[in-house]
C-alpha cells in the first residue's frame, strides 16, 4: 500500500480476483481449493507484470450457489469504493464461467479463464503456463489502456 500511495498519480488500473466458496460438495471443496491457489499464483503474478499501473485488490469470496444477481451489487460496492481512488480501469479475474452470462452488468471489464481441476502449482510445466496466461493477459490489459 505504500508503494501505492506514493505512486498513486501512475496506477490507474486495478484488479480484483473472484473466488467461489462451496461447502456443499466434497469433490468441490478440492476443485474450489485448487482454483482459489491457481488463481492467486496467476493475479500475483500478473501484479508483478504490470507493476506501476496496476494495483491488485484482496480477492472478492462469494458462496457458488448464490444468484449472480445478488453478488453484482456487493461486487459494485467493491468497485464504487476502489474508485475514491484514481483509477480508469476496473478488471476482475475469474475462473467460474458463470459470471459470463452478467459480464454486462458488471462495473468493469471481466477476464475469464477456463479454469484447470487440479495439478501440481509448483511444477514447472504449471509455472510455464501461468508464464503463458500473465503474458497474455497482460497484454489484453495493455489494450485498454
Amino acid at each position: 500500500m505504500t508503494q501505492y500511495i506514493e505512486a498513486k498519480e501512475y496506477i490507474d488500473t486495478v484488479l480484483i480476483p473472484l473466488i467461489p466458496f462451496q461447502m456443499q460438495i466434497d469433490s468441490a471443496i478440492e476443485v474450489n481449493a485448487f482454483q482459489k491457489e491457481w488463481t492467486t499464483a496467476l493475479v500475483n503474478e500478473l501484479e508483478k507484470e504490470l507493476t506501476g499501473r496496476m494495483m491488485l485488490l484482496p480477492p472478492y469470496y462469494y458462496v457458488k450457489t448464490t444468484a449472480k444477481e445478488a453478488e453484482l451489487s456487493r461486487v459494485s460496492a467493491w468497485v464504487e469504493e476502489a474508485q475514491h481512488q484514481p483509477f480508469k480501469h476496473v478488471f476482475f479475474l475469474t475462473l467460474d464461467a458463470a459470471w459470463k452470462k452478467h459480464e454486462q452488468a458488471l462495473p468493469g471489464t471481466l477476464l475469464w479463464l477456463p479454469g484447470m481441476k487440479s495439478g501440481d502449482l509448483y511444477s514447472a510445466d504449471m509455472h510455464r503456463f501461468i508464464r503463458d496466461q500473465v503474458e497474455q493477459m497482460s497484454e489484453l490489459i495493455r489494450s485498454y489502456w
